[in-house]
């Protein structure tokens, strides 16, 4: 993630990050992100949250196979 930071200012614009003002979050700090969101068992919940945002702006996500 934090490579993907500073190689991509579209990930920038997306995270919310301005290199210019603020150094990207280390792997440390992203692993620590990662494993409150497990704890807290929050990732369903989050996924839910953005596929609502993205079906009320006509945008559905789905799995599937590529043939």
């Amino acid at each position: 993630m934090e490579e993907a930071l500073y190689e991509s200012p579209a990930v920038q614009r997306f995270v919310g990050v301005h290199l210019g003002i603020a150094s990207a979050p280390d792997e440390t700090t992203t692993l620590r992100f990662r494993h409150l969101l497990e704890k807290h068992d929050l990732g369903g919940l989050m996924l839910d949250a953005v596929n609502v945002h993205l079906e009320a702006r006509g945008i559905k996500i789905a799995t599937g196979i590529l043939a």
